[in-house]
């Protein structure tokens, strides 16, 4: 088979990501539909394969799944390529609405849609945490776990402590099965206990190295889902560094929902916001690096990991604690998203929906942008 162009991984990558609306579900499902089943350039065992080593490194997992690709197809300058290609649309284009949002202020259209995508986009996280915990949660133990992390999370203990208690607690608990519960409670507990970083802080200045910084930390360290980029961006940006009010995050967050790509480019939205152009640049930056590099570093070492059984019980406590911090900041962001009986009532039906009929995000997103214009 010969190898691929540059130019091909281009057109095609810059198409899906100017097109891939729907989450990394739906990302996945147009990669393999492109590269599988109309050129052949992967086998779907292969396919498979990269969608294994995705979920095995933190961020976020299809443009980790686009860079595997370029890197399987044309080498180093591929996987390059082809993750720069997936982000490049999306980025554009919340730099864009970014732009008007800093230069309008509340432009009474972007209010209107926001307040209409909002409440949708409380169903997807929600709907998106039921089938992701149906997955994750296969053990009393894990559920167990799920309930500490839950409240470990609610009571203020930092993010990536929750995540590394939970590795740790899995990764101690899976030779004592019978102690399992007991051992997850008293390991998370001393995690909490004795490393919890406290709650907010005082406000710092938005300048280009701290945003770097805060954005390469949540590239490098998010495992699950990208809507656990919330949990992330809510405690840094709003509770501790006082950059962002919580308004201006569910801007942020429902911006990135309305744009096709991946959720992550909400970093260049805040990033602009904060920092202007600059800042828009360094926090996409920061935020999409760590993913390149994983994903450089990790092949050779993802058969290592598959095999282990102590790396396997721990990215299994990595994922439920994922899924923890999304309980949390979804019941946060439904009670400042769900403040009057329309909203209460789009994210009612956009739940039945999603769940009951399977409809795409991308309608209701729009829906929910077409009753919240024509409200306001």
């Amino acid at each position: 088979m010969r190898q691929t162009t540059l130019r091909e991984l281009a057109v095609l990558f810059l198409r899906l990501g100017a097109t891939s609306f729907g989450g990394p579900a739906a990302h996945i499902a147009m990669m393999d539909a492109e590269v599988v089943g109309r050129r052949g350039w992967l086998t779907r065992e292969q396919l498979l394969d990269y969608i294994g080593a995705a979920n095995l490194i933190p961020g976020p997992t299809s443009t980790e799944l686009a860079i595997h690709i370029g890197h399987a197809r044309a080498g180093w300058p591929g996987l390059i390529v082809s993750g720069a290609c997936f982000i490049a649309p999306a980025t554009l284009i919340v730099a864009v609405m970014a732009w008007a949002y800093v230069r309008y202020g509340a432009l009474p259209q972007l209010v209107g849609l926001l307040y209409g995508v909002k409440p949708v986009v409380v169903a997807i996280v929600v709907q998106a945490l039921w089938l992701l915990g149906r997955t994750a949660v296969r053990t009393p133990a894990l559920a167990t776990l799920g309930v500490v992390s839950i409240a470990a999370a609610a009571g203020g203990v930092h993010e990536l402590l929750v995540l590394a208690g939970a590795a740790l607690a899995m990764a101690l608990a899976g030779s004592h099965r019978r102690q399992g519960a007991a051992l997850l409670i008293a390991t998370t507990g001393a995690t909490a206990a004795g490393l919890a970083s406290g709650g907010a802080g005082a406000a710092t200045t938005a300048t280009l190295t701290p945003l770097f910084l805060v954005f390469a930390k949540a590239g490098a360290l998010l495992f699950g889902s990208g809507y656990v980029l919330l949990a992330f961006l809510r405690a840094d940006l709003v509770e501790r560094l006082h950059w962002l009010t919580e308004a201006q995050l569910l801007d942020a967050i429902a911006v990135g929902q309305v744009t096709p790509g991946p959720v992550f480019t909400t970093a260049t939205f805040i990033g602009y916001v904060l920092a202007g152009p600059w800042g828009a640049a360094v926090a996409t930056l920061g935020i999409f690096l760590p993913a390149f590099v994983f994903v450089a570093l990790s092949g050779p070492l993802v058969p290592r990991l598959r095999q282990s059984p102590l790396a396997s019980r721990a990215l299994d406590g990595v994922n439920v604690a994922s899924l923890a911090l999304m309980a949390v900041v979804s019941w946060q962001l439904a009670g400042a998203t769900l403040v009057d009986a329309l909203t209460i009532a789009i994210a009612a039906a956009s739940l039945v929906a999603l769940v009951r009929y399977t409809v795409n995000p991308t309608w209701l997103i729009a829906a929910g942008a077409a009753v919240g214009v024509i409200v306001h």
